[in-house]
């Protein structure tokens, strides 16, 4: 990848607002390590490996749960014309917690899921379950039943919150599964209680558990490589190290800009990612309750809704997916978006064209962008003001104080600076492990401690990583992560297909959507709609091919017999698609 595109060249100049000095910026990073007892670090040594840690640190999530309570009877959750205090939702959260503990016995280490879309009463169910020291499982909630029942009986969780949607995907196997399901917010037949019943019983006190900060907190599904969705195992400490870490950087950022605040006077947030993906779970949910920022949620994206919302609540910021800001360009309309100070990307790599055309629509608005994980609690990379108008390709420097990132050739050994090779991330943020994946476990994980990330990079001279290609056979469609081999699966139990190869192509709004190139049985002959159709019936949506081609002969492959993915993609998407959504 060139250092620099034709757009990136073409971006307009930083205006002095934007202007991040790195002297100060330095000085005022020093500052805060050595005179705030918050940021003072120490080391402790971690499944065996010796990490840098925040010494006076939460011992687990329930200590940052009561710290954003301080933030009282302020607005937390504005969710259409509802409102939910600071103090009201942590008061609802305990309640739900001890209403678990009394009418199912749940306690520490039993995992509970969560299985809806965006509503506040995830969110209280998520504080609930963490505060009784047990495991929380967030389920994509696009998923459908057999997706959701992999997950399930992987996790072994016994207890799900739920919304209508999935309790009716849920109803076939709850029997088999021996599945509690707890109905949140809407009215549907089936359910064993209504998550308000369970609030309205439980005490609003804090549980007595005794949570330690290595103990685990949560099991978050990611696609990989191998089909199956992997369980990602998050400690106390990773996501504490992590939520921490953010709030240096911005309390940092602030004083080098002269106290101006991060996140502005009277700070807000749209949410319009899922509750169930770190982006949203961990860089505006947690965060948010930390620094005191109101949330107002989104139940699904809608562009225009979402300037809509932007513009009445005068919100200061937005994170999401690239796909997400670059449609606000022209949803906004005449008005713009005069309140909005950061318009934040994650979950894929925003094109520098986006940067350019963002800044062009929004000269008041400072793009930014980030590169974290599921098995980093978020964190890795962070990019933003002057930083992502110079270099719009960057992924950005390692998010200060914790986290090292280095990359490694084909050897294992160190690569040198602007060499591509593997992406690895060291932080006490790091995950525990995959969930019953111990030889992935340990191909992820260095015995040293650092995390294999499966991207491809390179580091320039002044430290920025930068993100070029992806070892690991995924397509990651505005931010959703999708299984290739998950695909083909499904293509070959259609009766007609022969061969199947699924692979990303690139899409300037989306980044990348699912193609597909199939060869039918000898006889048999496949048509690319009916095809996709088959396929909707057992895959989520974002999963669905919406490029098929058809080929006349069988699939290229390589010496070790497998299918040559390569030539087959580039032979592709060189002619036009026998269909296309």
């Amino acid at each position: 990848m060139p250092e620099q595109t034709a757009a990136a060249r073409t971006t307009p100049a930083i205006d002095n607002d934007a202007y991040l000095d790195p002297m100060k910026t330095a000085t005022a990073a020093m500052r805060f390590l050595s005179q705030d007892a918050r940021f003072k670090v120490t080391e402790a040594t971690i499944r065996g490996n010796v990490y840098r840690v925040f010494e006076n640190a939460p011992k687990s999530l329930v200590g940052l749960f009561e710290q954003g309570a301080a933030h009282s009877d302020r607005d937390f959750i504005i969710f259409g014309e509802e409102k939910t205090t600071f103090q009201g939702m942590w008061d609802d959260a305990r309640r739900f917690a001890n209403g678990l503990r009394e009418r199912y016995g749940i306690g520490k280490g039993d995992r509970v899921g969560i299985a809806m879309r965006n509503y506040p009463e995830w969110c209280i169910a998520y504080f609930g379950v963490i505060s009784l020291g047990a495991i929380v499982v967030p389920l994509n909630a696009w998923w459908k039943t057999e997706e959701l029942a992999y997950a399930i009986q992987d996790a072994d969780v016994k207890t799900l919150v739920v919304d209508a949607r999935r309790l009716d995907f849920l109803k076939p196997i709850r029997a088999a599964v021996g599945l509690t399901l707890i109905l949140a917010r809407e009215e549907a037949e089936g359910a064993d209680a209504r998550f308000e019943d369970i609030v309205a019983s439980g005490d609003p006190k804090t549980p007595d558990v005794d949570i330690d900060p290595d103990d685990d907190f949560c099991i978050v599904y990611t696609s990989g490589s191998t089909g199956n969705p992997k369980g990602v195992v998050l400690t106390h400490r990773g996501a504490v190290s992590a939520i921490m870490s953010y709030v240096f950087l911005s309390e940092v950022v602030q004083e080098a800009r002269d106290g101006r605040p991060t996140f502005g006077e009277n700070p807000g947030i749209l949410l319009a990612v899922p509750l169930f993906h770190v982006t949203g779970s961990h860089a505006i949910f947690l965060l948010s309750w930390v620094v005191g920022r109101r949330i107002v949620m989104m139940y699904r994206w809608d562009a225009n809704e979402a300037c809509e919302l932007i513009r009445k609540h005068e919100l200061k910021n937005f994170v999401g997916v690239p796909a997400q800001s670059f449609e606000m360009i022209d949803a906004a309309g005449p008005e713009g978006l005069p309140s909005i100070l950061d318009l934040g990307s994650g979950g894929a790599k925003r094109p520098p064209e986006h940067v350019r055309r963002l800044k062009e629509r929004f000269p008041n608005v400072n793009p930014s962008s980030g590169y974290g994980l599921s098995e980093t609690n978020a964190i890795g990379t962070v990019c933003s003001l002057s930083d992502y108008q110079r270099k719009p390709d960057a992924a950005g420097r390692p998010l200060p104080p914790l986290m090292d990132v280095k990359i490694v050739d084909g050897d294992g050994r160190d690569a040198a600076v602007g060499e591509v090779g593997e992406v690895c991330l060291r932080s006490a943020a790091n995950f525990r492990g995959y969930h019953n994946l111990p030889e992935e476990t340990a191909r992820a994980i260095t015995p040293d401690g650092w995390f294999r990330t499966g991207d491809l990079g390179k580091l320039d001279e002044e430290g920025f990583l930068y993100i070029v290609d992806r070892l690991k056979d995924l397509i990651i469609r505005g931010g959703e992560n999708i299984s290739c081999l998950e695909v083909e699966a499904r293509a070959y139990e259609h009766p007609a297909v022969a061969e199947a190869c699924a692979f990303a192509v690139p899409d300037d709004v989306m980044n990348e959507r699912v193609g597909l190139v199939v060869y039918a049985k000898q006889g048999e002959a496949v048509d690319p709609k009916e095809l996709r159709d088959f396929m909707a019936e057992d895959l989520a949506g974002f999963k669905l091919p919406e490029r098929i081609w058809l080929s006349p002969q069988q699939l290229p492959r390589l010496g070790t017999a497998k299918i040559d993915k390569i030539t087959i993609k580039k032979v592709a998407l060189q002619q036009p698609p026998n269909w296309k959504a």
